[in-house]
């Protein structure tokens, strides 16, 4: 039998958020029922919503949820009903990067998490009046108040721990994190450089004040990110506003260059500015996503210094153990998340869009 529940619903790229009754499928053999409790608004569900995407619509959106299970199916044994769990993104498992514990670059994370909107066997797991609906979103499609979620989704967690704090972790967080400590991965003295205080950003600011490097430089335009970014651990910040960039990194690094840096913004002309501020043998990850074919122009000559540019998707992180290790960190106040969530009500949800489009909410996050 199906699960009736409320989702919100995109109707087509570019239409507004619109709260609907709709039916799940019952979980399969690897699925389990999720009631939601919380789930983040990512950039990521906005640009799929404004049809930015090849996502199917009609559809069901979020991918930042957290929630308790209700039902799993028979072949589910890593949570049982009552558990609390974040859910994050799904892969097959049995690929070389799933087996290597790399999901993140599995062969069929695209159509599983991005724009398939279906399982992999092609059937759905959310309809509306007996029309079959765009989901499967990230394994969860959480933009409702229950969820049918693919078991590699899910990722139990302290039940002591606010399931409205750590809805993030599922994208934006361990994205910004992942790339500090997964792909810069600093040693003492290490000048790492976040470009972009947004979710993603700060918590790459976060994570390397975790770490033993001791430049930590934030750069973005708003100036009220700036000074928050200082509370979160940035030893200095920079105005690209109001000062020149190569300018104003060269003076902070004494003019070495950054053995770090991670681009969030997703704008090319940004990014070409991270890669020339590089020190020599220095990373930069790229982390923000401009829409899909989009180029960008390097020095060749100055990338002989051995200087990487590395690519980076969901912080390359292995979601069973790298989340709980978050939580772990939000609980005993070492990963301050609370200081970039703003909470709604589900029903809000248009309300929460326009905000995060403002800038005056850096990251939602939706109630139920």
């Amino acid at each position: 039998m199906s699960i009736p529940t409320r989702a919100a619903v995109v109707e087509s790229g570019g239409a507004p958020f619109t709260l609907s009754d709709v039916e799940l499928d019952e979980p399969g053999p690897h699925e389990a029922v999720v009631r939601m409790v919380a789930t983040g608004l990512c950039h990521t569900d906005l640009g799929v919503a404004s049809g930015g995407l090849p996502f199917p619509l009609p559809g069901v959106l979020g991918h930042e949820g957290a929630g308790v299970v209700e039902a799993v199916g028979p072949s589910v044994t890593g949570v049982a009903p009552g558990d609390h769990v974040v859910l994050s993104f799904t892969s097959c498992g049995e690929c070389r990067n799933c087996r290597g514990g790399h999901p993140a670059y599995c062969a069929t994370w695209l159509p599983l998490n991005l724009i398939g909107g279906r399982r992999a066997d092609g059937t759905s797991t959310i309809s509306r009046d007996g029309e079959a609906l765009g989901g499967h979103f990230f394994g969860q499609s959480s933009f409702a108040e229950r969820a049918v979620v693919d078991e590699r989704s899910l990722v139990k967690v302290d039940p002591e721990v606010p399931l409205a704090s750590i809805a993030p972790l599922g994208c934006g967080v361990q994205t910004g994190v992942g790339a500090v400590w997964n792909v810069l991965k600093p040693v003492t003295g290490s000048t790492v450089v976040v470009l972009g205080a947004g979710a993603v950003g700060l918590s790459a600011v976060m994570a390397a004040a975790l770490t033993p490097a001791t430049t930590i430089v934030a750069v973005d335009r708003v100036g009220e990110r700036l000074e928050l970014a200082k509370e979160l651990g940035a030893t200095h910040t920079v105005n690209a506003a109001e000062a020149d960039l190569g300018e104003a990194l060269a003076g902070i690094t004494g003019g070495q260059g950054a053995d770090g840096v991670v681009e969030t913004t997703g704008n090319v002309g940004v990014l070409r500015q991270g890669v020339d501020a590089l020190a020599a043998r220095g990373t930069l990850v790229v982390v923000g996503a401009p829409p899909f074919g989009t180029e960008v122009a390097l020095d060749v000559n100055g990338l002989l210094g051995g200087k990487r540019v590395v690519g980076l998707t969901l912080g390359d992180a292995e979601t069973q153990t790298f989340i709980p290790s978050l939580v772990r960190l939000v609980k005993e106040g070492r990963l301050p998340l609370h200081r970039l969530v703003s909470t709604y009500p589900f029903a809000d949800i248009d309300q929460a869009v326009r905000d995060m489009g403002a800038g005056k909410a850096i990251k939602p996050v939706l109630t139920f």
